[in-house]
């Protein structure tokens, strides 16, 4: 299978947990062509090479929280443990403790939707970045405005009427 094909899918499978965006373990199993359970397991041989900071168990708030966000529903069977949740350098970690060609051949594809990610959020920061000066010089456009229609106001309104002479005896 190619990677390419497969690439959209991960996309949305990428969440922010911790102010960290991660990966369930049941999706990266799916994706790397094993069942969650050995997928774990695996996980679970291999501790060593997991730090805090490639994987961690989700609290059961994480987890509605993330279950409410994304839909899923706690239809037949469901989990009975609490989810793994690997960042990027975990994932493709997992992808070298499974030692399948589709592992390594999906890793790379996992990697690509992280770095999308990475540039799609680099480009909003710049987006922000340029719509929050654009809005300082409206701003600035908007009082100085404000000073022209205020010394324009008198110079737009009808002279005064001049004074009549007064017709009769005084």
């Amino acid at each position: 299978m190619a990677p390419e094909r497969h690439a959209e899918p991960v996309f949305p499978r990428i969440f922010v947990v911790r102010d960290t965006h991660v990966m369930l373990d049941s999706d990266l199993a799916e994706i790397y062509g094993v069942t969650t359970g050995n997928f774990n397991k695996a996980v679970a041989r291999n501790a060593g090479r997991f730090p805090a900071e490639f994987s961690f168990v989700l609290t059961r708030k994480e987890f509605a929280d993330l279950i409410f966000q994304i839909g899923r529903s706690r239809g037949h069977g469901g989990r009975r443990k609490l989810p793994w949740a690997f960042t990027e350098h975990g994932a493709i970690m997992a992808a070298t403790i499974l030692n399948s060609e589709r592992a390594v051949a999906m890793s790379v594809y996992v990697v690509r939707a992280f770095v999308k990610m990475r540039q799609e959020l680099l480009a909003n920061a710049t987006l922000e970045a340029r719509l929050q000066a654009i809005e300082k010089t409206l701003l600035r456009h908007d009082g100085a405005l404000r000073d022209v229609i205020q010394k324009l106001r008198p110079l737009l309104m009808p002279p005064p009427d001049p004074p009549r002479p007064r017709i009769g005896f005084p």
